[in-house]
């Protein structure tokens, strides 16, 4: 009996709640560098929600390869236009049938084979995933491919040896031997902790140029304080001044008085000497 659409759904497990089946990364070094490309982007893109990064993560992608358990996990995608939320694994007939817009395999003896032929194969042809970039954190190869009339090409090395991403509109590229995210500019996408790093060190510094600042100003209300001080004293010393010549002033107009008084008397007394009959300039 031939069913509806509606009942073959109803009748369909739901795989929303697949659990990935991933191997453990190869050493510490692998993990490192996974945690890294993941927080950096994280912290990059932190005001939005409309995009789910895949770390160890199984994708499922046919009935037939989940009951063959053929799991072709990417060490690390990236899927755009999605709602971010967990999940713990990426099933693509349950995804609206996205696959990830890049992917990045960080490399190891064991698996750089697959990774550069299978793996490759399967993310050009099935999964058609725009970019594709492999990276050994041992050997610290660094290779970029952009899907191109259905085939991977290679994409071209910039002179400091960083490969464009347009699907992540930033650069990737090794930087202390790490794989790292570069902006248009050419500025390293920090890591929260850097990040965090960063903001102290502003802050600090700000610290530092606010109180250069309060100490200038401080020096320079000091230096017009003085200036005022200075003023003042001058100030002082010259009504000091202008009251000695005030002083000398009246001291040589008590002793012209003096004088005057003094003549007065003696024109006076000759005056009164001649009505004696004597002449003063003969005593």
């Amino acid at each position: 009996m031939a069913l509806t659409a509606q009942e073959i759904e109803a009748l369909m497990p739901d795989c929303t709640e697949l659990l990935s089946d991933e191997p453990e990364m190869e050493s510490s070094l692998h993990y490192t560098q996974l945690l890294i490309l993941v927080t950096c982007l994280e912290w990059l893109w932190r005001n939005r929600e409309d995009f789910f990064i895949g770390a160890n993560l199984s994708v499922y992608y046919s009935r037939q390869q989940l009951k063959n358990r053929d799991f072709r996990g990417p060490d690390f995608f990236l899927v755009k236009d999605t709602e971010k939320r967990p999940r713990l694994s990426w099933v693509i007939w349950e995804e609206d049938g996205k696959y990830p817009n890049v992917i990045i395999e960080l490399l190891s003896d064991s698996t750089a084979k697959v990774d550069k032929g299978l793996k490759k194969q399967l993310y050009q042809n099935q999964f058609r995933t725009p970019e594709y970039f492999w990276f050994s954190p041992n050997t610290l190869e660094l290779v970029g491919w952009r899907l191109t009339d259905s085939e991977y090409k290679t994409i071209p090395a910039s002179e400091n040896a960083w490969y464009w991403s347009q699907e992540l509109g930033l650069y990737l590229g090794v930087w202390e031997d790490k794989l790292r995210y570069f902006t248009v500019e050419g500025k390293l996408v920090p890591t929260p902790e850097e990040a965090n790093l960063e903001e102290i060190k502003k802050a600090e510094f700000e610290r530092q140029r606010a109180e250069l600042e309060r100490q200038r100003a401080e020096s320079e209300r000091r230096k017009v304080e003085f200036e005022h001080q200075r003023a003042e004293s001058e100030r002082r010393k010259v009504e000091f001044e202008r009251r000695k010549v005030e002083v000398e002033r009246r001291k040589a107009e008590s002793e012209r008085q003096r004088a005057d008084d003094a003549e007065n008397k003696a024109d006076v007394l000759a005056q009164k000497l001649r009505e004696l009959g004597i002449e003063p300039d003969s005593l």
